[in-house]
């Protein structure tokens, strides 16, 4: 079955426009855009806004292989992506004139983009989406998705997350990366209201939203629920609130403590995700039940899916039938997808005596230090869970040092460097601390390591 035709198929649902407090029902976006049917490619510069959602739903059920993007990607990098890709259609409200296409009135509220030239080449017909793992640099590759990748990963999500047709489901988390839209595709299948929006969650206004509709549940990465901590959001009540979701990287042990003890005194469930883009999404969660005992862990794996860790370089290996068909890097890539049951995750894993899974930190972000190899994201855990659940960012320096940027004016360099040589026998002269009032994040609330690193002088 067709992941739209699951949407459709949700007669609870509702789609609300948070600046203009209008519903519509599932049914209204059902074909309301004149557009072509073939197959071939159209970008999506999409935000969380109903017009984004609308324009969304009428590709996702036509034949077009649909790429979401950016609408803030940098101008020539989109020109450069139209020229390597040749969409047919393109939606972007950002623009009023695209050279070689016309302004295309597909209804009375949305525009489109159509390509003068209407481009023919060959396009797999089990590609039906294109994401990217960059989101804001503008890269040409991207991954190739299936609808039987997308409809198992929502299908594997509603196993485990307490969906239900009450649900009041505010989108939070950017649809254009794996995880909003897996918020976007479970709760459409099988929530009741979806609430669009570009409001940040960090900003009273989402939160003036949040009690006016009365939402369940909210998503985030590690740094917007320490963000939240840090402005006291625990310690109030929010009675709707039935769930909280998060993936993205690992919560520090304080944090943990603040949210099981939240979750416990207000009967809110709070589920740790982890997943990738190449996965369409989830690969593991933990149960909330979890939350106190396995506080660490990506817990176990979806329904249908297993890992194996590499036994020479305990790399976590993914196996599911979620797993993507291949990157996309040229127009060419296009005309085919390769069937695959194994996922290098690019993660270091293990598993405990009891079958739960964790992260150890990224391949990539290892550094050695005279010789010593290091893990930066376990470095950063370390300090986080040290210092009270402090935010902390750490970057390798030519393999001779390591960089801590924090958030916290009164923490001394000392106090952390104290820390790294009690826990790892690192040399203070290996560390360098340094205070800044705010780090770079990617659109989907990571850390930007490659902007973060620019800070460092």
């Amino acid at each position: 079955m067709r992941l739209y035709d699951l949407i459709r198929s949700n007669k609870n649902l509702v789609y609300i426009d948070a600046l203009t407090d209008t519903s519509y029902g599932v049914n209204e976006f059902h074909q309301s855009l004149a557009i072509d049917h073939k197959k071939a490619v159209v970008f999506l510069y999409t935000d969380n806004m109903i017009g984004s959602v609308e324009v969304f739903l009428n590709f996702l059920q036509s034949d077009f292989t649909v790429t979401l993007l950016s609408p803030q990607l940098d101008i020539q990098f989109k020109l450069e992506l139209e020229q390597l890709y040749l969409p047919y259609y393109i939606y972007d409200p950002t623009r009023t004139a695209i050279d070689g296409f016309e302004q295309y009135a597909a209804s009375a509220r949305i525009q489109l983009f159509k390509n003068l030239s209407e481009p023919d080449y060959p396009v797999n017909e089990e590609i039906k989406l294109l994401l990217s793992t960059s989101g804001t640099t503008g890269s040409p590759k991207f991954v190739k998705l299936s609808e039987e990748n997308l409809v198992q990963n929502a299908y594997s999500i509603l196993e485990f997350l307490p969906i239900s047709e009450t649900d009041v489901t505010p989108l939070n988390v950017p649809v254009i990366f794996v995880y909003g839209l897996s918020i976007f595709t479970s709760n459409s299948i099988a929530g009741g209201k979806i609430i669009c929006t570009n409001r940040d969650i960090l900003q009273k206004a989402f939160w003036e939203d949040f009690e006016q509709y009365q939402c369940t549940s909210i998503g985030g990465v590690p740094y917007v629920y320490e963000m939240l901590n840090r402005i006291g959001f625990f310690k109030k009540e929010y009675p709707s609130l039935k769930y909280m979701t998060q993936t993205g990287g690992i919560l520090n042990h304080t944090l943990v403590q603040v949210l099981a003890e939240h979750c416990k005194k207000h009967t809110t469930k709070f589920f740790v995700m982890y997943g990738q883009t190449e996965a369409a999404g989830r690969m593991a969660y933990l149960p909330h039940e979890d939350l106190f005992t396995k506080n660490t862990s990506i817990g176990i794996p979806i329904k249908n899916g297993s890992f194996e860790i590499d036994p020479e370089s305990n790399e976590l290996i993914y196996l599911g039938p979620n797993i993507f068909g291949g990157y996309a890097k040229r127009l060419e890539d296009l005309d085919s997808f390769t069937h695959s049951d194994r996922l290098q995750t690019g993660d270091v894993g293990k598993k405990d005596e009891e079958g739960y899974y964790y992260i150890i930190g990224r391949i990539k972000r290892i550094v050695k230090l005279f010789g010593t190899r290091m893990n930066l994201d376990e470095i950063e855990l370390i300090l986080k869970n040290a210092m009270g659940g402090e935010t902390f960012v750490c970057m390798g320096i030519e393999d001779k040092s390591v960089m801590v940027l924090h958030l916290n004016e009164e923490l001394t360099a000392n106090q952390v460097k104290s820390v790294l040589k009690e826990k790892l026998n690192l040399h203070p002269s290996m560390v360098k601390v340094k205070f800044v009032e705010s780090v770079p994040l990617t659109p989907n609330g990571k850390i930007d390591y490659s902007t973060a690193i620019q800070l460092i002088d």
